[in-house]
């Protein structure tokens, strides 16, 4: 029978104050992908990088909700997917390919975000990919890179390919597959993925309305790509406090 979070030791107990906090934000990420229905089962995936020397990341055990995963439920495994401490749980072999090949090329990705929503997969199933429709979309003009779907992703050789694709962009549609967000916090790659999944239900409905679009003309485009990165750190840090409030109030056990 599989432990539950409270037959682990409490996150803190024996790992340093700045492991414990990225132990804390990325259990909120999982919760708060449960909150807006983002989740697919037990599938997809969230990391966060430990701090400290050692290249070793936070990923979930394999088989539990996003709704129940706390900060001591949470796994942490190397870039060759070895289960680095003692933990009752195992990790799925595609959250490892997708999540160690990124973090091993991007240094400043510090939390990747791997989502299978309905509005997202159906987006990168579309050839034109996500469309510069509406703000949001055109605030992620240019952040969107696309990679070939490949099958499950079990096979270790489809790491280059992957981060290859991702450049040093932060958000990528993965061709009939899902949607990935990249960030130097979890708060920054949670709040792309929000935007990114907004952006993609937006041109779903829009698509389904079978009546004549608006297409906003390449100048203006220009200007929101422009506008895009303007205080993206400071407005991630307040829309993540909020997120964090939010979960306050509704269920603080995440924390444990």
């Amino acid at each position: 029978m599989s432990a539950t979070a409270t037959d682990l030791t409490p996150a803190g107990a024996a790992t340093s104050a700045e492991e414990r906090q990225a132990r804390v934000d990325l259990a909120a990420a999982y919760r708060l992908v449960a909150h807006y229905g983002w989740d697919d089962l037990i599938f997809t995936h969230i990391s966060a990088r430990v701090p400290g020397p050692d290249h070793h990341f936070l990923i979930n055990p394999y088989g539990m909700l996003f709704s129940e995963i706390t900060a001591s439920s949470l796994v942490k495994v190397d870039l060759d997917g070895k289960i680095v401490e003692p933990t009752p749980y195992f990790v799925n072999p595609a959250g490892f390919t997708i999540h160690s090949a990124v973090h091993a090329a991007r240094e400043d990705a510090k939390c990747v975000l791997h989502l299978h929503t309905v509005a997202g997969v159906a987006v990168a199933c579309q050839e034109g990919g996500l469309l510069p429709l509406n703000q949001t979309a055109m605030l992620l003009n240019g952040q969107i890179a696309y990679h070939e779907y490949e099958g499950v992703a079990l096979l270790l050789d489809e790491r280059p390919r992957l981060v290859a694709d991702l450049g040093e962009k932060n958000a990528m549609l993965l061709r009939n597959h899902g949607t990935l967000t990249v960030g130097p916090t979890v708060g920054e790659a949670f709040l792309t993925m929000y935007f990114l999944e907004r952006a993609c239900a937006t041109q779903v409905a829009l698509l389904a309305g079978g009546v004549p679009l608006h297409h906003p003309t390449p100048e203006v485009q220009a200007v929101v790509q422009a506008q895009a990165g303007y205080g993206v750190a400071q407005v991630a840090k307040l829309a993540w406090d909020a997120q964090l409030r939010l979960l306050d109030a509704k269920d603080p056990s995440y924390k444990n």
